[in-house]
């Protein structure tokens, strides 16, 4: 009897890691790979080469995902079988995938060890591609005891994300690069006025109330010109019998992989409606009042000609503006604008608007007699004799700008914040795929597998172990750190065994890296040993992610406790070095940018600082911590005295 063919596969997936675990075990399966790819535009040109007789197809990738290539692959490649590969546990996306025709829809959390069978079963049926999506029961295997915590740790962490995107109160979203909601929570539904599931392949620009050319705007410049993130606010649609338009603001914020493209679109979603009234009242009930105030200190109020020439100065304006009465009066208010609006007649535009709609409120730079410039909520009134004919401007101006700041303030919060979620989403999914997929191999093919791929498999179980606990101590101390200070607690803590410590911990991860230690001269100390050991974990781990052998930790006691970890790399982004020690800096190699913040939160605890030196043909990169030296003895004496 002759050996029956091997069913030809391609596999387009965005993760290499992950391809790279299905196609050992799908080739040790009997199956054959022909091709792989990492985006929809791939998948179409590989199913067209190829006519394979199944395609893998990840459902978000960037520039196409797996939804709009879908129809294009089965056109071109009418009896290859499409089974989607997806991380989103949503059945109104499986729902919509069969509509397109996918075979059969495959969720990311189903024991890898399955899909081998799970696929066959789809090469080898013959059932319409629009039946019903049948999910497969994950089957009951006992844990490897190689692998069970680590699967532990990867479940703990996948569950508390996604309870804290169901149960978040703002509106979130999981949009494809083209705007497709692939996953949205029940605060955002509730918006919508409908249910999560009624939100699933919805085009986004359609919930916008006309405002989806902004949103595809937006929506290019972070995938096309690598945008970090983009804000706008639009209407919503409202529920059946109310009335009223109602608003949110809607923040755009892109999880990308390791080469900077985009996966998918992260969006929180918050009404505010209220705030807009809330707003709008205030706004009115300011410009009625200041119409009648005649001399305050707060604003600025003087008359202008028909022409818009200053007859009138108060002691307001006087402290806004920096002119005198005499210096003033007689000129010209266009010498209040810059210069670009001055040559664009803004000015003299603002008087015939207040003219034709009985007043004009703007906010905008002004310059002062110095030149300085400060940010002005300007309100313009015509001003009527009791015949009705106009005779002047009434012009009202106050000075905005710590205000302005302020706002700035809270909205560079919200984005670090965003910035902060978005990430946390990134990080979680290339170490939790990862771990599966090794852990899976593992316990279906150990006896097959050499030891040198048992040891690669766990080095990346590993790995990827290591990156979720420091994701979840980052999350943890940043936590604590917008409350009160990080605490210590004081002990005595030997400079060798501090250091030691650190360096085993950091080989014991499954890194390759060696780490020297370097003890220049021993001493013991009064410090807390825990939180340095965060900080020496941090700089250890910012070493051997981003720089090179040889890593070397050099610790001395002196005058002060001199700490100091350096590597072979090329140190850091010339752009990142201003802001290296700043909470969520990131360069391009990811990371959440907490690391380093939290050295230097714990090195100031300590009465120190971190610094870093760029390499130098003598010199490898180095970041160093110093702080104080405390002696036990000292401090007992004083507190006994």
């Amino acid at each position: 009897m002759s050996e029956l063919p091997r069913p030809c596969v391609v596999l387009v997936d965005d993760s290499r890691e992950v391809r790279a675990v299905i196609r050992r075990l799908l080739e040790a399966s009997g199956f054959e790979i022909v091709g792989e790819g990492g985006d929809g535009d791939e998948a179409i040109v590989l199913a067209l080469r190829h006519q394979p007789d199944l395609l893998l197809l990840d459902t978000s990738m960037p520039k196409v995902d797996g939804i709009e290539a879908l129809p294009a692959i089965l056109a071109i490649s009418p009896e290859t079988k499409v089974v989607m590969f997806t991380g989103f546990e949503e059945p109104g996306l499986a729902a919509r995938a069969r509509e397109l025709g996918a075979a059969d829809f495959v969720e990311k959390s189903l024991l890898i060890e399955d899909l081998p069978e799970r696929l066959m079963r789809v090469v080898e049926s013959a059932v319409p591609r629009d039946g019903p999506v049948v999910p497969t029961r994950p089957r009951a295997v006992p844990e490897h005891p190689v692998h069970a915590e680590e699967r532990a740790v990867l479940h703990e962490h996948v569950q508390q994300f996604r309870e804290l995107f169901d149960r978040a109160e703002i509106g979130m979203a999981t949009v494809t690069s083209s705007g497709s909601i692939v996953r949205a929570n029940r605060a955002l539904a509730a918006l919508m006025s409908c249910s999560p599931y009624d939100l699933i392949g919805v085009d986004y620009g359609r919930l916008t109330v006309g405002r989806g050319d902004e949103l595809d705007r937006h929506l290019e410049a972070i995938c096309s010109r690598g945008a970090d993130l983009r804000a706008m606010e639009h209407e919503v649609p409202s529920p059946p019998g109310v009335e009223g338009a109602r608003f949110v603001r809607a923040t755009l914020a892109p999880i990308r992989d390791s080469r900077h493209h985009v996966l998918y679109v992260f969006a929180q979603v918050q009404d505010v409606t209220a705030q807009r009234a809330v707003e709008s009242d205030l706004r009115r009930s300011e410009e009625n009042f200041r119409r009648l105030v005649t001399a305050v200190e707060e604003y600025a109020i003087f008359l202008l000609d028909l022409e818009g020439t200053v007859i009138s100065w108060n002691s307001g304006a006087q402290r806004i503006k920096g002119y005198t009465s005499s210096e003033i009066v007689g000129q010209h208010f266009r010498v209040f604008y810059p210069r670009e609006e001055q040559d664009a007649q803004h000015p003299e535009r603002n008087l015939e608007l207040a003219l034709r709609d009985g007043s004009h409120a703007e906010e905008g730079w002004r310059l002062r007699k110095d030149g300085s410039r400060f940010w002005a909520m300007v309100v313009i009134t015509p001003v009527y004799d009791e015949a009705g004919q106009h005779v002047a401007f009434a012009k009202v101006t106050r000075d905005q700008t710590r205000q302005r700041e302020l706002d700035e303030e809270r909205r560079d919060f919200a984005d670090q914040r965003d910035h902060l979620l978005s990430m946390t989403a990134h990080e979680l999914r290339t170490p939790t795929a990862v771990i599966d997929g090794s852990a899976s191999v593992l316990r279906a093919s150990w006896d097959e597998l050499s030891t040198g791929d048992r040891d690669e498999f766990l080095r990346a179980i590993r790995s990827g172990a290591t990156r979720l606990r420091r994701l979840a101590s980052d999350m943890s101390m940043a936590a604590a750190a917008t409350g009160d200070p990080l605490p210590l607690h004081l002990e005595e803590v030997s400079l060798t065994d501090l250091l030691r410590s650190a360096a085993g911990r950091a080989q014991a991860a499954g890194v390759d890296i060696h780490v020297e230690t370097e003890i220049a001269r021993e001493g013991v100390f009064e410090g807390d040993s825990v939180r340095l050991g965060q900080a020496l974990d941090n700089l250890l781990d910012n070493a051997v992610r981003h720089g090179r052998a040889p890593v070397c930790l050099v610790g001395e006691v002196g005058d002060a406790i001199s700490i100091r970890v350096t590597d072979g790399g090329p140190g850091v982004p010339a752009d990142l070095e201003p802001r290296l020690f700043e909470r969520f800096a990131v360069g391009d190699s990811g990371g959440t940018g907490l690391g380093l913040y939290f050295v230097r939160e714990i090195a100031g605890r300590h009465g120190g600082d971190v610094t870093y030196r760029a390499p130098t043909e003598d010199a490898p990169t180095t970041l160093a911590m110093s702080f104080p030296l405390v002696q036990v003895s000292d401090r007992r004496g004083r507190r006994g005295s």
